[in-house]
């Protein structure tokens, strides 16, 4: 037994970095930019009217914070055309523009000059006067286009727009001297040649997998709170729904799928399948906007008006705890439900299936012939063998119980994880989603790896294999 548990974690580990490796590419991959996204949403406190210089501090601080200065991964494999130092150009619109001007000429020294004379051009509208206030904002609105420019037509026609500007003309004629150098020393043929770097382990793979483990999923883009914190907040309630749910559900499909298969082709056994085909049959956001409209409001009639209202009740953390407990508990009724009879009449028709496949095997005949009773054939011998698809389902049952149900979540105004993955989805906060999309994956893992040593569990031949 120990050595089969010692296998399934061996194969645990590179399963795990490697659902780490796709969690983090995407992330890397999600759209936007986070350090602006953070500025915008008043982090660094950046306005129209902040001066240049501090804007630029202000990105450089905050992309440190997020630990984007950084390169990506351990290696790069890339082709010659592209620098090793490409990271360091630290805004990703930019940094994309001059990768793709990289792509296209291969020659990467020219083509970070020609950067370092926009830099210098920027930097140096800092001298301009306020009398030319015209002339400096159309110099700088050019300069920043040049930024997201790698088409030839469209660089050469903002260089002769900055040209012709009053103001800055030795920076201007520096842009233009280092961008036909980039053209006139285009070595393309670069890009056809492979090329591997190595960072080493301060990169940003490293940081965030370490921070991973010890708990630490990074900081929320859009209130800046730790996401620990957020996704603490949201987990009990929805481990409190799923795990309350899950448990009603187990409970209530072994004993309906046991006495359906005992009473097969019978009015019982009809009777239940009629019942769970409709319930199966019946989406969960249907059933839980009826129940909205129906049992938490008097618009219908005052003995519809049973449970409260959406939500987790009013009452405040200063309240008697008994108090909050039946206000919580009342609240929290519908939910439970929605998310019990969605997956009771699967796990119940799963359970008769695979009882009907045990009754007739020969060791319960001779179960039967010892003497045994009836409910220790039932319970003792044949139960235990059935157990494999509950044990099967199960292990796609943890990874839900812990990420959440979405709609119900949304309709039912439940602070919990998939009402969080869903408002962080609208709001781009891609730090928390994908910190629960690596949650998810690690309690899919984890749910297979329960799943295995139940199988050991319940038929000991299965340690052999």
């Amino acid at each position: 037994m120990l050595l089969y548990v010692l296998r399934r974690l061996a194969w645990f580990v590179p399963l795990f970095f490697l659902i780490s490796f796709l969690a983090f590419g995407l992330s890397k991959l999600a759209p936007g930019d986070a350090v602006e996204q953070m500025n915008e949403k008043g982090m660094g406190m950046v306005s129209d009217n902040t001066p240049l210089e501090r804007i630029d501090l202000i990105y450089q601080q905050t992309a440190e914070r997020l630990g984007l200065d950084k390169p990506t991964f351990y290696i790069n494999l890339t082709t010659a055309a592209q620098s090793d130092t490409l990271y360091r150009i630290l805004r990703k619109s930019r940094r994309t523009t001059f990768q793709k001007l990289s792509a296209q000429y291969g020659n990467w020294s020219e083509i970070q000059d020609y950067y370092h004379s926009l830099r210098a051009g920027e930097e140096a509208l800092i001298s301009i006067p306020d009398s030319l206030k015209t002339q400096r904002n159309r110099f700088r609105s050019t300069v920043l286009e040049l930024y997201e420019e790698h088409d030839n037509k469209r660089i050469e026609n903002r260089i002769n727009r900055l040209k012709e500007i009053n103001v800055l003309q030795e920076q201007a004629l520096a842009i233009h001297t280092n961008y036909q150098r980039v053209k006139e020393t285009a070595t393309s043929y670069k890009q056809y040649i492979p090329a591997l770097y190595w960072h080493g382990f301060d990169n940003q793979y490293h940081h965030w997998i370490r921070n991973f483990l010890c708990g630490d999923f990074g900081i929320s883009l859009y209130d800046y709170k730790p996401v620990s914190q957020k996704i603490k907040s949201a987990i009990f309630w929805t481990l409190l729904i799923n795990c309350i749910a899950i448990f009603i559900a187990y409970l209530l499909a072994i004993y309906l799928g046991v006495v359906s298969a005992r009473k097969k082709d019978t009015r019982t056994d009809k009777g239940i399948t009629l019942t769970l085909f409709i319930l199966y049959s019946l989406p969960s956001f249907w059933v839980a906007t009826l129940l909205v409209v129906f049992f938490t409001t008097p618009e219908y009639g005052a003995w519809t008006d049973i449970f409260p209202s959406t939500g987790l009740g009013n009452l405040s953390k200063d309240a008697p705890f008994w108090s909050r407990f039946w206000e919580t508990t009342t609240h929290l009724i519908l939910p439970i439900f929605c998310v019990t009879y969605a997956s009771l009449a699967f796990l119940a028709r799963q359970t008769r299936n695979s009882m009907l496949e045990v009754l007739p095997q020969l060791y319960i005949q001779t179960a039967r012939a010892k003497g045994l009773s009836e409910s220790k054939v039932i319970w003792k011998h044949a139960f235990r063998n059935a157990l494999f698809p509950l044990i099967t389902i199960f292990g796609s049952v943890l990874p839900s119980a812990i990420t959440g149900s979405v709609i119900i979540e949304k309709i039912f105004n439940i602070p919990g994880m998939g009402r969080l993955m869903l408002s962080s989805i609208y709001t781009q906060d891609w730090t928390v989603v994908y910190a629960i999309l690596m949650l998810g994956a690690v309690m899919t893992m984890l749910g297979i790896l329960i799943a295995d040593l139940l199988y050991a569990w319940a038929n000991p031949r299965v340690r052999l294999g």
